[in-house]
């Protein structure tokens, strides 16, 4: 028996970026097709294959410890993007303001899909899904410069809606208006979780 199932949802990618800015600052260049290496897309400011550990990690590890990078790549649902600009009284919230890699559409619930379930294209490129990505103030600074008055709207608006962070298992290319497939672990979830999500 496989360890992941694959399954009939799919997603078709309506956005590919790259972002080449600092962190303090996102912003997305869109481009119609990108290639994922293990360090994930070339030139692009969260790729290698390690980075410094970082406030999110602290429970973990002391601020700057070099860890495995598991957040090369953002990916987000069209469903939920349209969500927090409708939430935020915005007509519509262009992905190249939060830094995204990849929108995905037809994926239902996409921000809570399991970790570790692969996202994989028609080349074979394939992603692997740690978690969700929880939204920060970041992003706040490009949209108010976009959109005067909506920044400090984007975190509470995007609280759940954030889509995932990923890294690249196997290289090959993806392209605006292919579709991903949804691969996901084949277990069920652990007994004890809401008891250890108390501690």
């Amino acid at each position: 028996m496989p360890i992941l199932k694959p399954t009939a949802f799919q997603g078709k990618i309506t956005f590919l970026g790259r972002m080449i800015g600092q962190y303090d600052l996102l912003h997305a260049e869109p481009i119609a097709s990108l290639t994922a290496t293990l360090a994930g897309i070339e030139g692009e400011t969260h790729a290698g294959l390690s980075v410094p550990s970082c406030s999110r990690m602290t429970a973990q590890y002391p601020a700057g410890t070099m860890v495995a990078n598991t957040r090369q790549v953002s990916v987000l649902s069209a469903e939920e993007l349209a969500q927090i600009a409708e939430r935020m009284g915005l007509e519509s919230l262009s992905p190249t303001l939060l830094g995204a890699t990849m929108v995905i559409e037809g994926i239902p619930d996409f921000s809570h899909i399991p970790p570790g379930s692969r996202l994989q294209g028609r080349s074979g490129a394939t992603l692997v899904v740690n978690l969700n990505n929880r939204p920060c103030t970041i992003p706040s600074r490009a949209i108010e410069a976009t959109h005067p008055g909506f920044g400090a709207a984007f975190k509470a608006a995007a609280n759940g809606r954030r889509g995932v962070v990923a890294w690249v298992e196997r290289e090959g290319s993806f392209a605006s208006g292919d579709t991903v497939r949804l691969h996901i672990p084949d277990q069920r979830p652990w007994k004890h979780l809401a008891e250890a999500r108390k501690g």
